[in-house]
C-alpha cells in the first residue's frame, strides 16, 4: 500500500511504472524462493528492511518539520492516502501521512522479528 500511495504521489512515467513491476517480479520470485529455503531469514531480513524505512520516514518527517521539504510541508496527502488510514480532516498532510506510515512499518519490524525468533518445529 505505501508503494501505491507513494506512486499516485510521484505520478511517474510508464517506464518507471514498467520498471517498478519488473522489480517487484524479481523481488517476489527471489523472495518466495528464499522463504522455501529459510523463513527465519528471511522474516529477519524483511525485519531490518522495515527498520531501515522507519529511520527513513523518521528522517523524512523531520526535514518537513525543519523546513527542508517545503513543498511537502503543506501538501495534502494522496485521497488514497486518506482513504486508507481515515485521516481526519484537518490531519491530512504529507507528515500526517508519514506518521501513519512509519508506525506501519515499525509494526512490520516487531511482527517479521518475532518470526524470525520463532523455532519452526516447535512455535
Amino acid at each position: 500500500m505505501h508503494l501505491l500511495i507513494f506512486l499516485k504521489m510521484a505520478e511517474p512515467g510508464w517506464f518507471m511504472r514498467i520498471m517498478v513491476l519488473a522489480a517487484q517480479g524479481v523481488f517476489f520470485n527471489s523472495f518466495f524462493f528464499s522463504y522455501l529455503i529459510s523463513p527465519r531469514t528471511c522474516h529477519r531480513f524483511v525485519g531490518y528492511l522495515e527498520q531501515e524505512a522507519v529511520i527513513t520516514y523518521s528522517r523524512e518527517i523531520a526535514d518537513i518539520d525543519n523546513g527542508r521539504l517545503p513543498k511537502w510541508t503543506a501538501m495534502q496527502a494522496p485521497d488514497i492516502a486518506i482513504d486508507y488510514y481515515k485521516l481526519p480532516e484537518g490531519k491530512r498532510t504529507v507528515r500526517d501521512m508519514l506518521l501513519h506510515i512509519r508506525a506501519d512499518e515499525a509494526k512490520h519490524r516487531e511482527v517479521n522479528h518475532t518470526l524470525a525468533n520463532l523455532d519452526q518445529n516447535s512455535d
